[in-house]
């Protein structure tokens, strides 16, 4: 059996980071007996495996493994507050089957809420002369690819080629129209949908 690809380790890392929050809810809501160690340790074996081999990630790559692990930092933060509380008995927790459905409803929200609270956040560059800056326009392509195929988006009509040369266009345009010198592209994913919008630097 192949080794799973870098793509498919972060497919991963994500999964993981998304099932952690889930079943950490359920641990301080007193629907879990013990915390979700296995899942947090499984995410700190590819977080440290990814860390040491970052010089193999490509851009769009590395842009999304900085932010899962920023992602995983931030509830890290979050769940090691909620352990002081709980030491602490701030933490109130519920017993018995009306508990149980209360923490089996909220898990089922989270699953569906997850995706949102976990999301990348925007990815922005910024160009002046799109011809001379390939490498750029290189990785905003792979951020917008990204955004769409995590959106569920078709990206069978987004090519590489077409793409320059609406960066290009739309470059040259702002910089007629309002008489600035730089353009931020932003790629983002607002209400399940791939944006990308391109704002004059002043």
């Amino acid at each position: 059996m192949a080794p799973p690809t870098i793509d498919e380790d972060l497919n991963q890392i994500e999964r993981d980071i998304r099932q952690l929050k889930v079943e950490y809810d359920q641990y301080f809501g007193g629907g879990r007996k013990r915390p979700p160690t296995e899942i947090e340790w499984r995410i700190e074996l590819l977080v440290k495996r990814y860390t040491e081999r970052m010089g193999e990630l490509k851009s769009a790559q590395r842009f999304r493994f900085s932010n899962l692990t920023q992602s995983y930092a931030k509830y890290k933060d979050v769940f090691r507050k909620r352990f002081q509380q709980k030491e602490e008995g701030k933490i109130q927790r519920h017993f018995g089957a009306a508990a149980r459905a209360i923490e089996a409803e909220r898990s089922h929200k989270e699953v569906a809420q997850t995706s949102a609270a976990a999301a990348p956040s925007a990815f922005r560059v910024i160009c002046a002369e799109p011809d001379k800056e390939a490498e750029k326009v290189e990785q905003l392509y792979k951020a917008f690819l990204e955004a769409k195929q995590k959106a569920g988006e078709h990206t069978d009509k987004l090519t590489r080629a077409g793409f320059r040369e609406f960066v290009r266009k739309k470059t040259k345009d702002l910089q007629k129209q309002k008489g600035c010198r730089e353009v931020e592209y932003v790629v983002e994913v607002v209400d399940g949908q791939a944006k990308l919008k391109a704002l004059v630097k002043t």
